[in-house]
């Protein structure tokens, strides 16, 4: 293979999501000669960007104060908050969490955010390199971060160089800044690396679902906003849906849920394509066009799941580190201040030394740390969840435990002896229909010749313990029908993986029980184009 080029900078950012770019601009504006670098996997800023997502905006205020005189494409003030309980067939209206009001907060799309904000820095003079994948960290003489290795562009499948082979850049930098987001895969080598999550509790994460639709003029309130928990989920399984009114008679849909969940047989995404079938749901929709789709997981330890954020040469910050805040159902704000803080903190030294301490203790971190015991308290169940967060949010967080998680993966139960939920599900016809024509609306590709990276330890065990145990759960919780089992030679099955269809989402790197699945980068530019969500 060809010998790899070098740059050099000051400080390599991971990410060109809303964390990554908040910390290059801000540097840059309390020093503008630090040389700064972005990498970003998507094919543009903003192509694998998808939150909900209303913002709350007083971090980007700060970082930005004239941001609202040229706001971001979408950006809805948000009017009218709803929270619904919901049956099969009926909505019973409850109070709507005080963490959920959504006064002076604004609807809007990840994507379109960050690529404004992209432009911010790059007026800055940033550098930043959207389809360029970092695939792993490159490491010092004393076991420091260095920089990062970007992936190689035109293998074949067999991992051989190709006729249109390049190797990967390396990126040295004085200070790595990660900026993954969810899972992010350098991220997870490094807390391994460095046990950064050492006497943590277990990080847990949920697998989100958003659908942006295209109705029939008069029916949409532009920044209303609805949460519901309840239908289709049964009462043991957390999650919950929004439905965000925009302009233009446009609106975002979708559905999260936990992925602590216990039924080997729960079908995330058609659970979601139920709820758009509920009563409440279906006549707004129906008559419309969906113009785009996709799905990610979501970080929701919280506080006492948020590794170490700091490493010799290296800081995690934003969603990659844990930072969103689960009762509110939003992230940019804390990833964003989080992101600035890590600027202010490494200006002068570009060393992460005492920046988790830092983080735990600035007004970010502890708000955090006030809700750190709404989430884990949903394993009792619905009900039991509510009223420990109403408890929670009457004492602000001040009762004297912190409740811990489990692992995701360990939660799913085994067939053998497991009842399974009555789902109650009705017949649909709303689109997509299936999950295939969902990878379609998300704008996914994938060079087909490419390495599959999606590594699975032992295909034989999904094809003997896990079929028995487990019934190949893969095939269910995948949002995009990358797991496939099929016919063999022989007669029996085999996993078959059709790598082309992911969404990047690394529900199967979390959610697999055996931990035998391992999400790595694709060739850079790979993956879905999530524009407007």
């Amino acid at each position: 293979m060809s010998e790899r080029d070098v740059m050099e900078y000051d400080v390599a950012v991971i990410g060109a999501g809303p964390a990554g770019l908040a910390y290059a601009i801000r540097l840059k504006q309390i020093n503008p000669e630090r040389m700064i670098c972005v990498l970003e996997k998507g094919s543009e800023v903003g192509a694998h960007a998808l939150s909900g997502a209303v913002l709350e905006p007083g971090s980007l205020d700060e970082l930005l104060p004239e941001w609202r005189q040229n706001p971001p494409a979408i950006c809805v003030p948000a009017k009218d908050d709803t929270f619904l309980k919901l049956s099969k067939t009926g909505a019973m209206k409850l109070p709507t969490p005080p963490q959920q009001n959504n006064h002076g907060n604004f609807i809007i799309s990840q994507g379109q955010l960050v690529k404004w904000m992209a432009e911010q820095a790059e007026a800055l003079e940033v550098d930043v390199f959207p389809g360029f994948a970092g695939a792993e960290a490159l490491f010092g003489e004393n076991n420091e971060v260095i920089g990062v290795r970007v992936g190689d562009m035109g293998l074949e499948s067999d991992g051989t160089p190709g006729p249109a082979y390049t190797a990967g850049v390396d990126i040295h930098a004085k200070l790595t800044v990660l900026a993954e987001g969810c899972r992010g895969s350098i991220t997870k080598q490094l807390i391994k690396r460095y046990e950064l999550d050492a006497g943590k509790s277990p990080q847990t994460y949920g697998l989100g679902f958003k659908e942006l639709w295209q109705l029939p003029p008069g029916r949409v309130q532009p920044g209303n906003i609805q949460h519901t928990v309840g239908w289709p989920l049964d009462n043991k399984t957390y999650g919950g849906t929004f439905l965000y009114h925009l302009e233009n008679d446009q609106v975002y849909i979708g559905f999260v849920v936990g992925l602590d969940y216990q039924d080997p047989n729960l079908a995330p995404f058609e659970a979601f394509q139920q709820f758009k079938h509920h009563p409440r749901i279906k006549g707004l929709l129906e008559g419309g066009e969906v113009i785009a789709t996709g799905a990610r997981s979501l970080i929701e330890g919280g506080y006492q799941s948020m590794p170490k954020l700091e490493m010799p040469g290296a800081m995690l910050i934003g969603d990659t580190a844990g930072t969103l805040n689960v009762p509110k159902i939003k992230g940019i704000h804390v990833a964003i201040s989080c992101a600035m803080l890590a600027a202010e903190h490494t200006a002068e030294s570009l060393s992460a030394e005492g920046f988790d301490e830092a983080f735990r203790a600035s007004p970010s971190g502890r708000e955090l740390y006030k809700v750190r015991n709404i989430r884990p308290g949903f394993k009792w169940g619905l009900w039991a969840g509510m009223v420990n967060a109403g408890l929670e949010t009457v004492f602000m967080g001040k009762l004297p435990w912190t409740l811990k998680h489990h692992a995701d993966w360990s939660s799913m139960k085994k067939l053998d002896g497991y009842t399974e939920p009555k789902k109650d599900y009705v017949d649909r016809d709303l689109a997509p229909r299936d999950r295939l024509a969902s990878v379609y609306f998300a704008g996914n590709a994938h060079e087909e010749s490419q390495p599959v990276h999606l590594k699975v330890a032992d295909l034989d065990l999904c094809s003997t313990r896990c079929t028995q145990e487990y019934g190949n759960p893969c095939t269910r919780f995948c949002p995009a029908g990358v797991y496939e089992m099929v016919d063999n030679d022989a007669g029996g099955k085999k996993l078959q993986i059709n790598a082309s269809n992911c969404v990047h989402c690394k529900a199967c790197d979390i959610k697999d029980p055996y931990e035998q699945i391992t999400w790595v980068t694709p060739e850079g530019g790979s993956g879905p184009n999530y524009g407007s969500m």
